[in-house]
């Protein structure tokens, strides 16, 4: 990447402080467009999107893990976990299949209510009826709309359905659900038996994306630690579960503690890319890539969730500190995730442009049905969920619930953070994968306007300039007209 002016700045640079200037490109297409690791150049996680969910409590759970990896990307598994809780999300994650997602299932005798309150953890809205593991019906919310909660499903159930065989590749399935005018349909195995869901949509997806795969054709998934207690004993339970990175967190990135963790990470020899953060410095990220980083993770206060700045005055605009961070780490062969601060799509590109290998996104995809929380129904009517800061005081009760009441008291005198945050679903895009459409689209145009394509190329041949909050503004849709 180089700047448009040989004086960019005096200042640094948040996303909205820059843009891109296109370039002499030959890239005809964004399909034309691969934003997979490159297999000389990449940090090694794997993935064939450069997208990371955040180790948030309220963001990076099973489903949205299976959902993410199943379109190329990576969650990472909060730290405040119990290990036995992330023992039993990993082993579930792995046996999920790459190609059908993971249906809601009910019995015919289960009731409507049943059914209601399992529906909305779908985008699609749909759950599949089982008699001895087999499908014998589909019910979706609109099947479900005035009829009486006692109801049992198999009345209200639609038994005109499809089955899809499980060897059938993504075209096959939606070619068969485009000519029988279905929006879904299950799949099965040779017996009969229920192995998944594809929606036309997801048909079209897997044509388009490449799951995240380990050696042995599962999804992948990473989780991550403090610098606090056994970190070695609790590494080598991570490697035995099968995780596909280590991701060593804390607020504070550049402290002894860290460089401790991250060298006692490395004594062990994990076989698996070791991420450790936040800095927003060459320093930090030498210091990191000195005690056995592979990657460092970029973003102090840059956050929806996080006070961090307005309570320490400590931090530093994203964009600047990726770049800076992202050249100290290309010098010796490592990474850098861009962690907070991206909103739009532009702002996944940039941060990529500026150097990142991958992207974490946290609060943005709180409010898909794919994240852990509840689905509230707001008093006009909006659907969302609730999103909180790893410093808050709600994150820090997760976090201490071991402790005695005093130490818990104690702790909580002091945090930074958004306990509660109302994260509105997008009636348009209400499903994560949505999002990752929209994002990926953004991304993979943003290629074609460099000359790029694939990431590596992108990073070399961007080209970016600095503009006022009115260029900013310029920029801005006025879908509501003048």
């Amino acid at each position: 990447m180089r700047f448009l002016s040989d004086t960019p700045s005096p200042y640094d640079l948040t996303y909205d402080d820059v843009f891109m200037v296109p370039r002499r490109s030959g890239v005809a297409s964004r399909y034309d467009v691969d934003l997979a690791q490159h297999p000389d150049r990449g940090d090694g996680t794997g993935t064939t999107i450069p997208l990371v969910v955040a180790n948030m409590t309220a963001v990076s759970g099973r489903r949205m893990a299976e959902t993410v990896a199943r379109r190329g990307g990576i969650s990472v598994l909060p730290q405040d976990i119990p290990l036995d809780v992330v023992e039993d999300v990993v082993s579930w994650v792995k046996r999920r299949h790459p190609v059908f997602e993971t249906p809601i299932t009910l019995g015919p005798q289960d009731t409507v209510s049943d059914a209601l309150a399992l529906l909305p953890k779908r985008a699609h809205r749909a759950a599949v009826v089982l008699q001895d593991g087999k499908p014998v019906g589909v019910i979706t919310a609109a099947d479900c709309t005035g009829v009486d909660r006692f109801t049992q499903v198999a009345d209200v159930m639609t038994t005109d359905m499809v089955t899809l065989k499980h060897t059938m590749e993504p075209r096959e399935a939606f070619d068969v659900l485009a000519s029988t005018r279905h929006r879904l349909a299950p799949a099965v195995d040779d017996d009969g038996e229920l192995v998944g869901i594809l929606t036309r949509t997801g048909a079209l997806r897997s044509t388009i994306y490449t799951p995240a795969v380990d050696r042995q054709g599962r999804l992948r998934i990473a989780a991550a630690i403090g610098v606090n207690g056994d970190v070695g004993g609790k590494v080598k339970r991570l490697l035995t579960m099968g995780v596909d990175c280590l991701v060593i967190d804390t607020a504070h990135g550049h402290q002894e503690r860290m460089l401790e963790a991250v060298t006692a990470v490395r004594s062990l020899e994990p076989g698996v890319p070791i991420v450790a953060g936040n800095v927003v410095g060459a320093d930090g990220v030498l210091d990191l890539i000195e005690a056995g980083a592979d990657i460092i993770k970029v973003g102090v206060g840059p956050g929806a969730m996080c006070t961090t700045r307005m309570m320490t005055g400590v931090g530093r605009p994203q964009f600047s500190a990726v770049v800076e961070c992202a050249d100290a780490a290309r010098g010796h062969g490592k990474h850098v995730w861009a962690d907070g601060g991206v909103r739009h799509p532009r702002d996944v590109a940039l941060a990529l442009a500026a150097g990142a290998s991958q992207v974490m996104i946290g609060s943005w995809f709180t409010g898909t049905h794919e994240s852990p929380g509840d689905l509230h129904i707001s008093t006009d009517g909006r659907p969302y969920k609730e999103s909180f800061g790893m410093a808050s005081a709600r994150a820090v009760a997760n976090r201490t619930s071991t402790d005695s009441p005093f130490e818990r008291a104690r702790k909580g005198l002091y945090e930074e953070g958004i306990s509660s945050s109302r994260m509105y679903l997008d009636p348009d895009r209400p499903g994560v994968e949505d999002l990752v459409d929209d994002i990926c689209s953004g991304v993979r145009s943003a290629c074609t306007y460099a000359g790029a394509h694939g990431l590596a190329e992108f990073t070399d041949r961007a080209v970016i300039g600095v503009q006022s909050p009115a260029g900013f503004a310029e920029g801005r849709p006025l879908p509501g007209g003048w």
